[in-house]
């Protein structure tokens, strides 16, 4: 298990164009071509890892499984994303279409928060970046569904992420990227624009 540091970055929508030109700036590559993402969120009936996230306790988790419409990669992934004290990092593996069925269909037993039904579709488009060990990507046009229903919620904001190791000096992270911080969860907005509402 790789612990690692993930910040987001509040960058105006319409500032975009001049984070990249940013970027560029200083050196810092796309790796990868833009790509559409689709995650189905799991929570218990009581949504206890959107309040946990809101909360930031800890440890906490979030369940999805995702996958990349519109790529050579059809596989879908079962990932969890654990939140602790001594840092952040996710598990990884391949479902197989009759799993992810079972899953929608029964729901995932998780230790912490017991049985998940799937609950919000979210989906957006990635842009990649990477320098030396930190890499950034860029999610715009947010679209939030709930399961099993047409009700949708469109997120007017673009959310900049930056990844690092645990090791990386913070201070010199934030000279890198002197942008203001935010506490920001695709998950969290899209349970209080399709649940809460």
């Amino acid at each position: 298990m790789s612990f690692r540091i993930e910040e987001k970055l509040l960058i105006g929508t319409n500032r975009i164009v001049d984070f990249k030109s940013f970027l560029f700036n200083k050196t810092i590559k796309q790796i990868y071509e833009p790509r559409k993402i689709h995650s189905l969120y799991f929570d218990n009936l009581n949504y206890e890892m959107y309040s946990d996230s809101l909360e930031g306790l800890t440890p906490r988790k979030k369940i999805r499984v995702r996958n990349y419409p519109d790529t050579k990669d059809q596989n879908l992934y079962l990932e969890i994303k654990i939140s602790s004290v001594e840092g952040r990092f996710k598990t990884r593996e391949i479902l197989d279409q009759n799993k992810f069925n079972e899953l929608k269909t029964s729901g995932i037993f998780d230790s912490q928060y017991g049985t998940c039904k799937p609950c919000l579709h979210v989906t957006y488009n990635r842009e990649y970046f990477k320098k030396d060990d930190v890499r950034i990507s860029i999610d715009n046009n947010i679209n939030y569904q709930l399961f099993g229903e047409n009700i949708h919620k469109k997120d007017e904001s673009s959310i900049v992420e930056i990844k690092t190791s645990i090791k990386k000096d913070l201070d010199k992270l934030t000279k890198d990227f002197p942008f203001q911080k935010i506490r920001f969860s695709k998950y969290c907005n899209a349970v209080e624009k399709i649940i809460y509402r």
